[in-house]
């Protein structure tokens, strides 16, 4: 790691989720890990296939939810959320997103998106009344209810870096992850930066991955000092009653979710590790 990891310590969360422990998702959280705890940070992993994380949200999630009566999943998550009754699983991963000041996801990109048991670690941890809800501050923004964490996506993709590109066939892979970084992260008032991605990964040569450890090292270092992704904030960036970004308020020639990023600022841009064919 490079000097510009801060000095006082930080608590971070690591969730990962491949079903092969040798992956090379499983590879780069255990890098992560462990430069992490060698620059003298606090670590905790959560690794869902290791851990039979239950992927669905169901009547098991809420325990005093009566077995008579219809599950409405936003009202029974925020009751049993409030009360403290959420199954002990679910508790204990809110518990470490509130102990972190900054959360990693790895995971492999399938079908656009990430595995099931990852967005059913989303799903289920992200209750109303923990993620979201109307007794919470405004989403969209810094003072939202998970503000002052910092989040990083580490992705590793099949394909080559230039078909996630702005002309390449999959789209760029900003809009791609759009719904994490921010329908997530931003959503929830955590701050993403620019996702880590590990493009061609099947085909990846032992060269190849020492350049991507390096290059994710050094990531990883930036993790409380890089610039994040500059969303608009709901209050006062330029929306409207009805959540609709003002007329004039983007860069012209912007459209499509890059209306909702301001101007670049400061911000660091994405570090891709893209092994030789």
């Amino acid at each position: 790691m490079n000097e510009s990891m801060p000095a006082r310590p930080k608590k971070i969360l690591i969730v990962t989720a491949h079903p092969e422990p040798l992956s090379l998702t499983n590879a780069l959280a255990s890098f992560a890990a462990q430069e992490l705890r060698a620059a003298g940070h606090e670590v905790r992993v959560s690794d869902l296939y290791a851990m039979k994380w239950k992927a669905a949200v169901d009547a098991d999630d809420f325990p005093d939810h009566p077995a008579d009566a219809p599950l409405r999943v936003t009202s029974a998550s925020k009751q049993a959320t409030r009360e403290g009754r959420l199954s002990a699983d679910v508790a204990a991963e809110q518990e470490k997103v509130r102990w972190s000041d900054a959360v990693i996801l790895h995971f492999p990109m399938w079908w656009f998106s990430t595995p099931a048991i990852m967005k059913g670690w989303i799903d289920r941890v992200f209750t109303s009344g923990f993620g979201y809800g109307p007794q919470l501050p405004t989403p969209y923004g810094e003072g939202a209810v998970l503000g002052g964490r910092r989040a990083l996506l580490s992705v590793t993709l099949g394909a080559r870096e230039s078909s996630f590109s702005d002309r390449g066939i999959h789209g760029p892979l900003e809009e791609v992850l759009h719904p994490l970084q921010h329908g997530l992260f931003w959503f929830t008032g955590m701050e993403p930066l620019e996702p880590f991605a590990v493009y061609s990964a099947d085909e990846l040569s032992p060269d190849r991955f020492e350049e991507a450890e390096a290059a994710y090292g050094e990531r990883l270092a930036g993790l409380f000092t890089d610039g994040p992704v500059p969303y608009r904030s709901l209050a006062g960036g330029g929306y409207d009653r009805a959540m609709r970004l003002l007329p004039g308020t983007e860069e012209p020639g912007t459209s499509g979710v890059g209306m909702h990023t301001g101007p670049r600022g400061t911000a660091s841009g994405p570090v891709h590790a893209t092994p030789s064919k």
